[in-house]
């Protein structure tokens, strides 16, 4: 029997800054194969959410679970912290993010940003991995840029650079937190070419977007917040075709491009 076990589940998340509550309590779930997207004006709590997921960001309240196996939590409220370090590594090493701004080591060629995380957290064979970064180079249409610095390459470049560097890693899923925010017109299409392909690949990702338009064709599922709540959630189709909420229905014609 297949796995029905979700890669990623959120159970009745809360998060606060101080007084500011940006998480409310929002469950999601992403199955095997799954691309759920998350959309939502700025502020609406889609970042911090994905940042909770991959526990870059320490939430108050509710679970998380990594395939079935829940977070262990030590402390309450805003002192609540991960129990076991060596559970926060296995799960962030599995679950690869790709930030807005590309973070690479501006010192290090291409190849050795994507090399660098597999070598020194994972410990693999160098040999190895030199060759699965250059196989992940050349499938981001960039294997050319092996020895060129961050600074040599466009932003597109960069940020398909930091997707090979997070396959590299070989995750359970892919993280995406604004993929191509930053990026010009013509470079994000690079960008959202090689996130379908990911896509049709089968590969697990939940995406973090401002792209109506990308989230419409990947997404299996769609996630509407507001104010770090659900407001709706489903099928893209429904979700853009048909939306029930009279504040999605708003999001949605602001964010259309006349």
């Amino acid at each position: 029997m297949p796995d029905t076990t979700p890669v990623i589940e959120i159970r009745d998340l809360h998060k606060s800054y101080g007084e500011l509550e940006v998480l409310k309590g929002v469950s999601i779930r992403a199955n095997r194969g799954d691309v759920v997207s998350l959309i939502g004006s700025s502020g609406s709590g889609k970042s911090t959410l994905l940042r909770c997921a991959n526990l870059l960001e320490d939430s108050q309240q509710g679970d998380i679970l990594f395939k079935g196996e829940p977070v262990k939590w030590k402390g309450g409220g805003h002192g609540r912290r991960p129990a076991d370090p060596k559970q926060v590594l296995r799960i962030r090493t599995n679950l690869s993010m790709v930030f807005q701004q590309f973070n690479l080591w501006a010192h290090m060629t291409i190849l050795q940003n994507v090399m660098e995380a597999p070598l020194t957290v994972l410990g693999r064979d160098r040999a190895e991995v030199e060759k699965a970064a250059r196989g992940y180079l050349e499938k981001v249409g960039i294997g050319d840029k092996c020895d060129n610095y961050p600074a040599q390459l466009s932003g597109g470049q960069q940020q398909r650079a930091a997707i090979a560097r997070a396959l590299c890693m070989e995750p359970e899923a892919l993280l995406f937190d604004e993929p191509t925010s930053a990026l010009d017109p013509e470079l994000e299409q690079e960008v959202v070419k090689v996130i379908k392909d990911l896509a049709r690949e089968g590969r697990t990702m939940l995406i973090v977007t401002h792209d109506m338009k990308m989230a419409h064709d990947v997404s299996d599922h769609v996630v509407f917040l507001h104010q770090g709540l659900i407001e709706e959630e489903g099928a893209p189709a429904t979700l853009f075709g048909a939306p029930k909420s009279e504040r999605l229905r708003g999001f949605l014609k602001s964010t259309t491009h006349a």
